[in-house]
Protein backbone atom coordinates (compact mmCIF):
# COMPACT_ATOMS: atom_id res chain seq x y z
CA UNK A 1 0.00 0.00 0.00
CA UNK A 2 1.26 3.47 -0.74
CA UNK A 3 0.53 6.78 0.93
CA UNK A 4 -2.04 9.24 -0.36
CA UNK A 5 -1.24 12.72 -1.53
CA UNK A 6 -4.04 13.95 0.72
CA UNK A 7 -2.29 12.60 3.83
CA UNK A 8 1.02 14.04 2.63
CA UNK A 9 -0.61 17.43 2.06
CA UNK A 10 -2.17 17.31 5.54
CA UNK A 11 1.20 16.58 7.18
CA UNK A 12 2.95 19.31 5.18
CA UNK A 13 0.21 21.76 6.16
CA UNK A 14 0.76 20.83 9.81
CA UNK A 15 4.47 21.63 9.34
CA UNK A 16 3.96 24.89 7.43
CA UNK A 17 5.48 26.97 10.27
CA UNK A 18 8.63 24.84 10.46
CA UNK A 19 11.25 26.44 8.23
CA UNK A 20 13.21 24.18 5.89
CA UNK A 21 10.76 21.28 5.49
CA UNK A 22 10.81 19.46 2.17
CA UNK A 23 9.30 16.26 0.87
CA UNK A 24 10.30 13.82 -1.87
CA UNK A 25 8.24 11.02 -3.35
CA UNK A 26 9.92 7.62 -3.21
CA UNK A 27 8.28 4.40 -4.41
CA UNK A 28 4.75 5.39 -3.42
CA UNK A 29 5.80 6.89 -0.10
CA UNK A 30 7.14 10.32 0.94
CA UNK A 31 10.47 11.13 2.59
CA UNK A 32 10.62 14.16 4.88
CA UNK A 33 13.63 16.44 5.22
CA UNK A 34 14.43 19.35 7.54
CA UNK A 35 17.12 21.63 6.10
CA UNK A 36 18.24 18.78 3.87
CA UNK A 37 18.42 16.18 6.67
CA UNK A 38 16.23 13.10 6.24
CA UNK A 39 14.39 12.74 9.54
CA UNK A 40 11.31 10.69 8.70
CA UNK A 41 8.66 9.86 6.20
CA UNK A 42 5.10 9.03 5.39
CA UNK A 43 4.61 5.30 4.93
CA UNK A 44 1.18 3.72 4.35
CA UNK A 45 -0.44 6.98 5.53
CA UNK A 46 1.52 6.85 8.80
CA UNK A 47 3.98 9.51 9.95
CA UNK A 48 7.26 7.92 11.08
CA UNK A 49 10.46 9.55 12.32
CA UNK A 50 13.95 8.22 12.85
CA UNK A 51 15.01 7.01 16.26
CA UNK A 52 17.38 9.50 17.93
CA UNK A 53 18.19 10.36 21.55
CA UNK A 54 15.77 13.30 21.40
CA UNK A 55 12.92 11.46 19.70
CA UNK A 56 13.20 8.63 22.24
CA UNK A 57 12.25 11.12 24.99
CA UNK A 58 8.74 11.30 23.51
CA UNK A 59 8.04 7.59 24.26
CA UNK A 60 6.51 6.93 20.84
CA UNK A 61 5.60 3.42 19.70
CA UNK A 62 7.91 1.73 17.22
CA UNK A 63 6.78 0.80 13.72
CA UNK A 64 8.39 -0.56 10.58
CA UNK A 65 8.11 1.66 7.51
CA UNK A 66 8.29 -1.43 5.32
CA UNK A 67 9.30 -5.08 5.63
CA UNK A 68 12.91 -5.67 6.79
CA UNK A 69 13.48 -1.97 7.55
CA UNK A 70 14.92 -0.53 10.74
CA UNK A 71 12.25 0.40 13.28
CA UNK A 72 11.21 4.02 13.44
CA UNK A 73 8.89 5.92 15.78
CA UNK A 74 5.22 6.27 14.89
CA UNK A 75 3.90 9.79 15.44
CA UNK A 76 0.23 9.51 16.29
CA UNK A 77 -0.36 13.06 17.55
CA UNK A 78 -0.44 14.63 14.08
CA UNK A 79 -3.00 17.33 14.91
CA UNK A 80 -0.78 19.32 17.32
CA UNK A 81 1.43 21.58 15.19
CA UNK A 82 3.49 22.82 18.16
CA UNK A 83 4.22 19.23 19.21
CA UNK A 84 5.25 18.26 15.67
CA UNK A 85 7.49 21.30 15.30
CA UNK A 86 9.26 20.56 18.59
CA UNK A 87 9.63 16.84 17.85
CA UNK A 88 10.92 17.30 14.31
CA UNK A 89 13.32 20.09 15.22
CA UNK A 90 14.85 18.00 18.01
CA UNK A 91 15.09 14.89 15.85
CA UNK A 92 16.70 16.64 12.89
CA UNK A 93 19.11 18.44 15.23
CA UNK A 94 20.30 15.07 16.54
CA UNK A 95 20.75 13.79 12.99
CA UNK A 96 22.72 16.88 11.90
CA UNK A 97 25.25 16.30 14.67
CA UNK A 98 25.99 12.71 13.57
Amino acid sequence: MSSSREFRDFILEQLRDLDGISCRAMMGEFLLYHHGVLFGGIYDDRLLIKKTPSSSLYHLPEALPYQNAKPMYLVENIDDTCYLKELFSATSSDLKSR
